[in-house]
Order: structure tokens, then C-alpha cells, then sequence
């Protein structure tokens, strides 16, 4: 952990950024917690606080010029309910992948008067049933939210649906129910079962893996089996059923007539080694 220190706020990267915005880079440096920002001296346009880990968004002083923030991949769970007050002029607010989870944790950005670009992408918050039509409804100047432009159709929806107080404790009530730990491993439980576990294979399947390597044309085919051969996990045209043979027909069938045609040549040799040592005796009468 790091602290944010005027010494760290001196010797950090500061530029003119893409939009000819003066710019602090402060991103990266473990920063747990907000202080000292006073040492920018409210020379900055943007501050970029992005891929630190703070947990609260307070902390603030009173900075005019500051339009642009950014802390995205932090740990923030809570943020100040009177930001605004230090914050006026904040129109960009970046919060992706961060902690928020119940709709309520963000009604404190309502206090701020030029918020128009929020991202609360990757937080909890947007699984949430009518996240994007509640920070519609509490926050009235956005015009971005989550990179979607605000359409006039949401803003109508959005007043209707939280037209009373009491529709708007609903919603926050509901956002704020947590999933029981039981219902979470029965998921998780139902969708072990539904994935298939792989089966090794049978003697027949190997069989007909390794004649079908004898008979393949090109070296892809060869690799592919080898590989099936190595992983277990068998092409659907070697998955043989209890009681029936292969479905690849000719791979087994030519194992087969190979099998044979060695009985047939063993044979042959068998019956003719007698022939020949009889001859041998007759050869040497003669003589």
C-alpha cells in the first residue's frame, strides 16, 4: 500500500491528454486512500487515479477546475455523499470494475450538478433489476451512461416507474436482497451435472483409432487421431454403443481383413513346411 503523498502528486506524470486536457497520471501505485490531493493545486482537468485500490470515494478538496476522473479497477464500495460540494464542475466520472453493489450506493452522485459520462460497467450494481433506468432517474443532467447515449424513451420510463417514493424503496429493498450461499452451490451443483465428463476409451475404440491411422491419406488426419489417441477424448465417429460395432464401418472392417489375411498367410505356411520336409527324403533316394 501507498500512500498519496504531495511528494507522489510532484513526481507523477502530468500532460496535455488527447483532448488538449491538462492531465495528473496517478494510476497504478497501490493507493488505498484519497489525501493530499490539494498539492495539484487545482491545475488539472482530468486526474487519473485508475488501477489503485480505493475503497472510498472522498477526501476531496474544493477543485473548480477538475472535469474529468477516472478510477476504474479499484476497490471502491462507498462514495461520499456530499462529493459534489468539493466536485463542481465533474462531468466525467469513470467507475468500471469497482465494488458497488445496491443501487443505493450510487444516489450520493446525484450531488453532483454537471455529471453527464458515468461508466459503472463490471461493478455488481448493473446485474441489479432496473439499474440503468434508476440512475436515469436520480441522476437528471446524465446524457452517457455505461458508454450508451440516454434516450428521451428511458427518461419517460424511468419517471414512470419511479413516480412515488415508495416505488423507489422497492427497487432499492430488492437490489439490496443477497442470493443465499445455498441457492449459489445448487447452481453451481446443477451445472457440474449438466457437463458431460469425459469417458475413456474402449479397447474397440482404440482399435479402430490405430487402423484408421494405418489407412489415413494426409498427416492432419494422422495427427488428429494420434491426438484423440493421447487426450482420450474420442471423435464422434469412433463412439461405439454396448453391443454394437463402431460407427466408422471401414476402419474396423479393413482391421478385420487384415487380421484375417495374417491367419490365411500363417496357414499357408504351416501346411506347406510338411510338404516340403517330405520332399526332402525322396530328393536324397534319388540320389
Amino acid at each position: 500500500m501507498v500512500r498519496l503523498t504531495a511528494d507522489l502528486i510532484w513526481k507523477s506524470p502530468h500532460f496535455f491528454n488527447a483532448v488538449r486536457e491538462r492531465e495528473l497520471d496517478l494510476r497504478g501505485n497501490k493507493i488505498a486512500v484519497i489525501e493530499n490531493v490539494g498539492a495539484t493545486e487545482d491545475q488539472f482537468d482530468t486526474l487519473d487515479l485508475s488501477d489503485n485500490e480505493i475503497v472510498k470515494l472522498e477526501n476531496f478538496p474544493l477543485m473548480n477546475r477538475l472535469g474529468t476522473l477516472l478510477l476504474n479497477n479499484n476497490r471502491i464500495t462507498r462514495i461520499s455523499p456530499n462529493l459534489g460540494e468539493f466536485l463542481p464542475k465533474l462531468h466525467t466520472l469513470v467507475l468500471t470494475n469497482n465494488r458497488l453493489t445496491n443501487l443505493a450506493e450510487i444516489d450520493p452522485l446525484a450531488s453532483l450538478p454537471k455529471l453527464q459520462f458515468l461508466s459503472l460497467l463490471d461493478n455488481n450494481i448493473t446485474k441489479k433489476p432496473n439499474y440503468r433506468l434508476y440512475v436515469i432517474h436520480k441522476l437528471r443532467s446524465l446524457r452517457v451512461l455505461d458508454f450508451k447515449k440516454v434516450k428521451q424513451k428511458e427518461r419517460a420510463e424511468a419517471k414512470i416507474l419511479f413516480a412515488s417514493e415508495e416505488a423507489e424503496e422497492e427497487v432499492k429493498r430488492e437490489s439490496a436482497k443477497v442470493v443465499p450461499a445455498e441457492t449459489l452451490s445448487t447452481q453451481e451443483s446443477a451445472r457440474e451435472q449438466q457437463t458431460p465428463k469425459p469417458v475413456a476409451p474402449t479397447p474397440e475404440q482404440i482399435l479402430a483409432i490405430k487402423a484408421a491411422i494405418v489407412n489415413s491419406q494426409t498427416l492432419e488426419e494422422v495427427a488428429r487421431l494420434e491426438q484423440a489417441l493421447k487426450s482420450g477424448q474420442l471423435p464422434a465417429e469412433f463412439n461405439i454403443s454396448d453391443g454394437d460395432n463402431a460407427p466408422n464401418g471401414e476402419a474396423t472392417g479393413q482391421e478385420d481383413n487384415m487380421i484375417t489375411e495374417e491367419k490365411e498367410a500363417n496357414n499357408e505356411r504351416k501346411e506347406s513346411e510338411p510338404e516340403e520336409k517330405k520332399d526332402e527324403p525322396s530328393e536324397m533316394e534319388e540320389e
